[in-house]
């Protein structure tokens, strides 16, 4: 495992493609020591870690919640100054309101609520950073904007947003701070073109898009603590203020039809 100096160190789940890999390439812009997550996309982490002054990558399935804590816990063995830790890594699949999919529930169980709570409980015994240390989990704005659409993925993301106050209130130190970071629509998702997406990633009160760098500049500027711990910043254009009846996508498509 490559040597991160005396850099600071950030852990981004999900790190090799889309918003992950915005926020990993913001912090390494900065002159953080990336640690780039990644499931299936060897080649895209690879590359990531590359083209960053510092950087690692490093895999994990995140369905399996025993093998997320492990990669925390030798993390932490190894980076003399790890300070923040951002899951962003997710899985969203559909299932429907009137019936849920048991297999489409377990896995989002597993990757966006089991696996990022047990990596924040390890990282915030584990590690060790000059000053406090700093958890982001990646949420949604679906959570003040329910929807019936996607359902098991909006449970489960209910279920770690949850665990945010819970675990600033009982697992974090008085320097440490542990914060939910909700966006909104932002990059084509599911089955979307980039011409539905353009339609529905305007369907919030701003009536604009959200950009992927807005997401990174906020994770930053979580990484200093200056918010209160447990709280929940949302960076999606008013999206979550809205009443919707269904997912953009599909209001984006009926707009279209």
């Amino acid at each position: 495992m490559a040597s991160p100096g005396n850099l600071p160190a950030v852990l981004v789940t999900g790190g090799a493609r889309r918003i992950g890999a915005q926020i990993a390439r913001a912090f390494g812009e900065v002159g953080w020591h990336v640690v780039i997550h990644y499931g299936t996309s060897v080649d895209e982490a690879e590359a990531l870690a590359a083209e960053l002054p510092s950087a690692i990558a490093i895999h994990c399935d995140l369905s399996d919640g025993d093998a997320a804590e492990d990669m925390v816990e030798r993390l932490a063995a190894h980076l003399p100054d790890w300070r923040v830790l951002i899951n962003s890594a997710s899985v969203f699949d559909y299932d429907e309101v009137s019936h849920l999919d048991p297999d489409t529930f377990r896995r989002a169980i597993r990757v966006n609520a089991e696996s990022p709570a047990r990596m924040a409980q390890a990282f915030l015994a584990r590690a060790t950073c000059r000053g406090g240390r700093r958890v982001i989990q990646v949420t949604d704005q679906k959570l003040e904007n329910p929807n019936p659409d996607f359902f098991s993925y909006t449970l489960s993301k209910h279920a770690i947003a949850a665990a945010v106050p819970m675990l600033a209130m009982g697992a974090a130190s008085s320097q440490d701070r542990v914060y939910a970071l909700a966006p909104g629509a932002i990059l084509p998702s599911h089955d979307q073109d980039e011409a539905e997406s353009e339609v529905s990633h305007r369907l919030n009160l701003l009536g604009r898009r959200t950009d992927a760098t807005e997401i990174a500049g906020a994770c930053l500027w979580l990484a200093e603590g200056t918010l209160a711990s447990g709280s929940t910043l949302y960076v999606d254009s008013g999206q979550h203020l809205l009443a919707q009846p269904r997912d953009v996508i599909y209001l984006a498509r009926e707009e279209q039809g």
